[in-house]
């Protein structure tokens, strides 16, 4: 008797709980977010975040608060949201180098790219570039692969950093034509372009977004982009197919997840205030000026990409024998 009056207020107390839960969801948000970055202010996943961050805040009548928390490549924020209470409340911005390329580099990354997170949506490409200093003799992508080979000690190129997609797009090319070239790690894309203008590195991978004005100035020469289509803010500049190298589509790409078991509703909500976003003309004109593409999809549209990218880099990763720093 006692067991079956204990399994009746279990009963109730669960139904109870269900309309509060269903409550909560259709209500959400009802509180400020909180949108973990995992990198510094002031480059270009930072800033694509804020904007993000200001247009949800509108849509969804609560404000999206911006929390910068860098450190380690970017795990230490990605962990925190990994680890963070699945309302809705802690969102991420994902980076394809944090959640592609980092679980590829070691196996103590303190999360789980594809477990750990829910996926809400991409936000766009941001289109890769090289770019060479104004000494340099070649023009083209089978200039560098001839000066490279003819170089006893290779040639160097200079990125934001060990394992960054940058990095990645280096060594892809390395592997599909016998460039001889050398990673230069920097600590940051900005920090790699100063010593590209000043003549100390002959070439430089990184975003379009960094290098438009330099090279728009005449201050640094274009090679080719890694995207599968001319960037639409270098318009004249070839890619990397065009040069030669066949299947070469390397771009990094910026997205909103959320810890992993968040609930369905809450999800599709922030998908469908981002796809209006990244359909709007205002989303598109500030993103493209960031040298993002923007990319509208579904949350497991997003979530295949991330998978499939693990998938991809990993053998370029080993290839190249990177490690994390």
């Amino acid at each position: 008797m006692k067991l079956h009056r204990l399994f009746a207020c279990t009963v109730i107390a669960v139904a109870a709980l269900i309309p509060s839960l269903g409550h909560a969801q259709s209500n959400y948000p009802n509180r400020p977010i909180r949108l973990i970055i995992p990198f510094t202010p002031g480059g270009v996943t930072d800033t694509s975040g804020r904007f993000i961050a200001e247009q949800l805040s509108l849509k969804l009548g609560q404000q999206v608060i911006v929390d910068n928390k860098p450190g380690a490549s970017g795990n230490i924020g990605t962990q925190m949201v990994a680890t963070a209470e699945p309302d809705g409340y802690t969102l991420l911005l994902g980076y394809a180098g944090t959640l592609s390329i980092n679980p590829t580099l070691s196996d103590k990354i303190p999360f789980d790219s594809v477990k750990d997170f829910a996926p809400i949506g991409k936000i766009g490409d941001a289109v890769l570039i090289l770019v060479a200093n104004n000494d340099f003799a070649g023009k083209s992508l089978s200039d560098v692969i001839e000066i490279s080979r003819k170089n006893p000690n290779g040639l160097s190129y200079g990125t934001s950093g060990t394992g960054g997609t940058p990095n990645i797009a280096g060594e892809l090319f390395k592997q599909k034509t016998g460039a001889n070239l050398v990673h230069i790690p920097y600590k940051g894309g900005g920090q790699a372009l100063l010593d590209l203008l000043g003549g100390n590195i002959p070439l430089v991978y990184t975003a379009v977004a960094g290098a438009n004005q330099y090279v728009s100035s005449g201050r640094i020469k274009a090679i080719a982009v890694s995207s599968a289509k001319r960037s639409a803010s270098m318009p004249d500049v070839p890619t990397f197919i065009e040069g030669g190298v066949k299947d070469f589509v390397i771009d990094d790409w910026v997205g909103l997840l959320a810890p992993a078991r968040t609930p369905k509703p809450i999800i599709m909500k922030l998908n469908q205030a981002l796809n209006e976003i990244l359909n709007s003309t205002e989303g598109k004109a500030r993103l493209f000026a960031m040298g993002i593409t923007p990319t509208p999809g579904t949350p497991e549209k997003f979530g295949e990409q991330i998978k499939g990218d693990l998938i991809r880099f990993a053998p370029i990763v080993k290839a190249a024998n990177i490690k994390s720093e």
